[in-house]
């Protein structure tokens, strides 16, 4: 079985503060693109998980979500044969677009229907949030909305699709470092959500990112980046997640090829597009 993992870019993020169990509220908009890494399964008579890639910085081993969603599903089911997962890897670690989340999360969703396990979307969601906070998201992909630690999910009405420079930094980050730098005196708790705004709107203009800055403290390149991209014209420019990716919307394809051209002087650039709810599922059950 042969099956795309998309990633993810946040079109905003808004901190709202520290929670008891050590990890920060937030609210965010996820939206899928069309970057994405392909996972091949094979049946495995075998009692046991193997799991091999093409990117020698990844580790292939028990660490790796892929394999640690697999091994739940496996222990948690009783299932007594076993799996080989081939992957080509195309989305970058370390930037932001939840890859390896993504990976996870097709990983249930395979594996449920290959052990015939039959568990339903909210059953393999709440599998995956023990895994990750974003790994739900990738069970819903299109534009959601999504509150306490990421994992609470409201999906919305897609926006038309955009074209999507992507940068992508040289420089990999560590979510939990950026989160522990995180001043929590600068949350947007006691402001009005932006993100709201922009939902009650759809004006781009009100969508920020309150972990930029803590990046952009230790990672000053990433910071010249948005403003390059900036410059290009974009509808929207923002770090995704906690970087290093960076990203610019644009509605007009020559806008968007000139400034992917202009960035790839200095930078690594792609040239994505934003999907819709609709056109990601298309996908990635095309030739499963």
């Amino acid at each position: 079985m042969r099956i795309k993992s998309f990633a993810k870019i946040n079109l905003g993020i808004e901190v709202l503060g520290k929670r008891n169990d050590g990890y920060h509220e937030i609210r965010t908009l996820f939206q899928s693109i069309d970057m994405f890494d392909l996972l091949v399964f094979f049946p495995y008579t075998q009692n046991e998980i193997i799991l091999k890639g093409d990117d020698d910085s990844i580790p292939w081993d028990g660490s790796n979500l892929i394999h640690q969603a697999a091994t739940l599903l496996k222990k948690r089911h009783a299932i007594k044969t076993g799996v080989e997962i081939h992957v080509t890897k195309n989305i970058p670690a370390g930037k932001g677009l939840g890859g390896g989340s993504s990976n996870a999360a097709v990983t249930l969703s395979v594996l449920n229907k290959m052990w015939k396990i039959g568990l339903e979307k909210d059953a393999l969601r709440d599998l995956g949030v023990q895994l990750g906070a974003d790994i739900p998201y990738f069970f819903e992909g299109g534009l959601c909305l999504g509150q306490g630690k990421g994992e609470i999910l409201f999906p919305q009405e897609d926006l038309n699709p955009f074209l999507c420079v992507l940068v992508l930094p040289s420089v990999s980050v560590s979510t939990a470092a950026v989160y522990e730098r995180f001043r929590v005196s600068l949350t947007s708790q006691d402001k009005d959500s932006k993100i709201i705004k922009f939902l009650d709107s759809r004006d781009l203009g009100f969508l920020e990112n309150d972990l930029e800055e803590t990046v952009f403290r230790t990672y000053p390149q990433i910071k010249a980046i948005k403003s390059l991209i900036q410059e290009q014209g974009s509808e929207l420019t923002l770090m995704s997640g906690s970087g290093s990716a960076v990203f610019g919307l644009f509605y007009q394809r020559k806008k968007a090829i000139k400034a992917m051209r202009t960035l790839s002087n200095e930078y690594a650039a792609v040239l994505t597009t934003t999907l819709s709810r609709k056109e990601c599922w298309k996908q990635i059950q095309t030739g499963v």
